[in-house]
């Protein structure tokens, strides 16, 4: 399958004011797929919003520090900006601060407008956008009247608007409430399993990561484990050195183990649990 998204030995840092440089990722090596779905887990710090903001060009590499390539467009390309990022779309933290207009529908249709497509057109984009994130029926609403999971909802209709091959979704659910955080993540599976659209998704809550089809782990600046769910979350001691939880029924199993229970490495679900527990 085709590769979305490949970084070649990518380092990146930050200048403080003085000129000091400071890592933020370092020696980089990974392929995204078309249609893949990758959850991207560590701690503060670790540079995982750093990795998500190189996916489409708001951060470079660090000069001669590896490249980043979009379906086949190499970030550092100027001239090619707006098609990478329409590549790849990216959908924030905070919802406030990605939604410009006064009226839903205006909002999802921004970023159509900018890129110059014409009104019948956005017309279609903003409808479809709006109906498959659950939003049609708010399309004349005002945003800030919305809840947290329905502004992010609107935020990701934006972006679907554009018509990505991929959306990076940077800890956008981490300022939600449970019902809001389960409203996006739904969507986020739709989008992945029906439409087949890339996702990458920057998160901190193990239960998100089980989601995917695949973990990469970082820690100061470096990817250190990549792997399915079931493979990742088999390294409890190693996620819990750096600082990482694993998801609670992995956990349990993992502390019965100790005790001369004979658990699977990796269970994941509750349902893998039961399936295995024996008194």
């Amino acid at each position: 399958m085709e590769n979305i998204i490949e970084f070649n030995n990518v380092s990146c840092s930050y200048e403080d004011v003085d000129g000091n440089k400071t890592p933020a990722v370092q020696g980089i090596d990974l392929r995204i797929k078309k249609g893949d779905y990758i959850a991207v887990l560590g701690h503060n710090g670790s540079g995982k919003s750093t990795f998500a903001k190189l996916c489409n060009a708001i951060l470079l590499p660090d000069e001669n520090m590896g490249t980043v390539i979009v379906n086949g467009i190499n970030t550092v390309n100027d001239e090619q900006i707006f098609e990478i990022r329409q590549n790849v779309g990216m959908v924030f933290q905070n919802p406030d601060n990605q939604i410009v207009a006064t009226i839903v529908e205006d909002d999802v249709a921004f970023g159509p407008e900018n890129i110059g497509i014409e009104p019948s057109e956005i017309r279609r984009r903003v409808d479809d956008a709006l109906t498959k994130v659950g939003m049609y029926e708010y399309r004349m609403s005002e945003p800030h009247k919305l809840s947290g999971g329905q502004k992010q909802r609107v935020a990701i209709a934006g972006i679907i608007a554009m018509q990505p091959n991929c959306i990076i979704f940077d800890e956008s659910t981490s300022m939600l409430d449970p019902k809001g955080r389960q409203e996006v993540l739904s969507t986020i599976d739709y989008l992945n399993q029906e439409l087949g659209i890339t996702v990458v998704l920057i998160t901190h809550y193990m239960d998100e990561a089980v989601r995917a089809k695949e973990i990469v782990v970082m820690n100061n600046g470096e990817v250190i484990l990549k792997g399915t769910p079931r493979e990742i979350f088999s390294n409890v001691e190693k996620l819990k050195l750096i600082g990482l939880d694993v998801p609670q029924v992995t956990e349990i199993a993992f502390e019965l183990n100790k005790h001369g229970f004979n658990f699977s490495e990796g269970i994941l679900t509750i349902d893998d649990f039961i399936r295995e527990f024996k008194i």
